[in-house]
């Protein structure tokens, strides 16, 4: 019950809060393009599905191979500070 009285509280905040920003000229007129260019970019990407598809295939390697490479260097320097423990516990 609780758990539901909390989302439904963050879901009516925010809908609030952004009815109350549109009040705000600039906020509206930012609103509008924001959406006009989403609109733009939704209708551009349903007409090329495979610039969509590769798009999110590159990210995707892209992350993957960031991720390899840090914990790659996490684990290295993970090993060099055990050396460092194991010859100062030695001493």
């Amino acid at each position: 019950m609780g758990k539901r009285t909390f989302w439904s509280g963050i879901i009516v905040g925010a809908i609030v809060g952004g009815a109350v920003s549109l009040f705000n000229r600039d906020a509206r007129s930012y609103v509008k393009e924001l959406s006009e260019q989403t609109a733009d970019q939704v209708s551009y990407y349903a007409q090329n599905p495979t610039e969509a598809v590769d798009g999110v295939k590159n990210t995707v390697l892209f992350v993957t191979d960031t991720i390899e490479r840090n914990s790659s260097g996490a684990m290295n320097t993970l090993d060099q500070v055990e050396n460092t423990l194991n010859k100062v516990i030695k001493k």
